[in-house]
């Protein structure tokens, strides 16, 4: 009989271990995952954390310029956009800084947009993906990475001294336009690599060539992320003191031709405020030039929600 009942307990008390053990494993997976659950709200603790300081930060800068410029400009208004600064302390308007900073951006992105979207074309679809490709990308990422100061030395040195180029709109264009040409290459080259390959396919199939596929399906496909990328890079030159700086000159001057100098908005409300000359018109300055900014941002984020949308319909 004892021997019987040996294996009886023995399976008894095995079975028990059994459930001991799974309890105990239970235990462990209960507590690590709550270990996992403490460690995932840290973590978004910490991102909400840092999202909350950059609003704060920015919505601290807007409200600051916006309390201080705003009332300079609706005061003088439209007085403050349309004329000429006048006296030593250059009071009254900005407008030949508002036409400066537009001409030469506008001239930059000329510049930049078809050399960077050719580039962007070659490395998408023709280039052969290897060393070469490579390094023209961290290029790219090397030169969209230089401080603008030094770019603006670089303009000062090979356009206007080494080319012969005076002062002028010409001389800042092509300075902004090394500062955007990174911006919009990448923002191209992402925007043809997402098309997708079917809408290619498709083309192929019904006989057309490489380029006939690229030229009139890839990139009307891409363009809306392409005038994304064109606004972020525009956006980006805007705001963008020192090539100007050292490039166009700071002279008041409204210009007509390529070769006319003149002063930008981020460099007039840089000497009123560094220099003392008008605060207020360098609160004004400033608030505007954020204002243009910032409809060039909405207007970028609109342009990629609508894009979104006729994708996912």
């Amino acid at each position: 009989m004892g021997t019987n009942l040996n294996p009886n307990n023995e399976q008894r008390k095995t079975g028990m271990q059994v459930l001991k053990e799974l309890k105990e494993e239970h235990k462990k997976s209960d507590s690590g995952l709550g270990r996992a659950h403490f460690n995932n709200r840290v973590a978004l603790g910490v991102l909400w954390g840092a999202t909350g300081v950059t609003i704060g930060l920015l919505a601290i800068i807007l409200i600051y310029v916006s309390y201080h410029g705003l009332s300079v400009v609706l005061q003088d208004f439209p007085r403050f956009i349309f004329t000429w600064p006048e006296g030593v302390n250059a009071e009254g308007g900005i407008w030949p800084t508002i036409i400066a900073t537009l001409y030469s951006t506008g001239l930059a992105m000329g510049i930049a947009t078809p050399i960077a979207v050719l580039a962007a074309v070659y490395l998408a679809e023709y280039a052969k993906q290897g060393k070469i490709v490579k390094t023209i990308r961290f290029a790219a990422d090397s030169l969209a990475s230089v401080p603008s100061i030094v770019m603006g030395l670089f303009g000062l040195a090979f356009f206007v001294e080494t080319l012969g180029i005076p002062l002028s709109m010409l001389a800042a264009s092509l300075g902004l336009s090394l500062l955007m040409l990174p911006i919009i290459m990448r923002a191209t080259e992402e925007a043809i690599r997402a098309v997708p390959r079917y809408i290619r396919w498709g083309s192929y199939g019904m006989g057309a060539t490489k380029w006939q596929t690229v030229s009139r399906v890839v990139i009307p496909t891409a363009t809306p992320r392409i005038i994304t990328g064109l606004i972020l890079a525009l956006a980006r030159a805007i705001g963008e003191t020192a090539v100007v700086f050292l490039t166009m000159g700071i002279a008041i001057n409204l210009p007509i031709v390529p070769t006319d100098s003149g002063r930008s908005m981020s460099v007039h409300l840089y000497l009123m405020a560094v220099e003392g000359i008008n605060l207020p018109s360098a609160y004004g300055t400033a608030f505007l030039l954020l204002l243009i900014i910032l409809i060039l941002n909405l207007s970028a984020r609109w342009i990629s929600k609508r894009y979104s949308r006729i994708e996912g319909a």
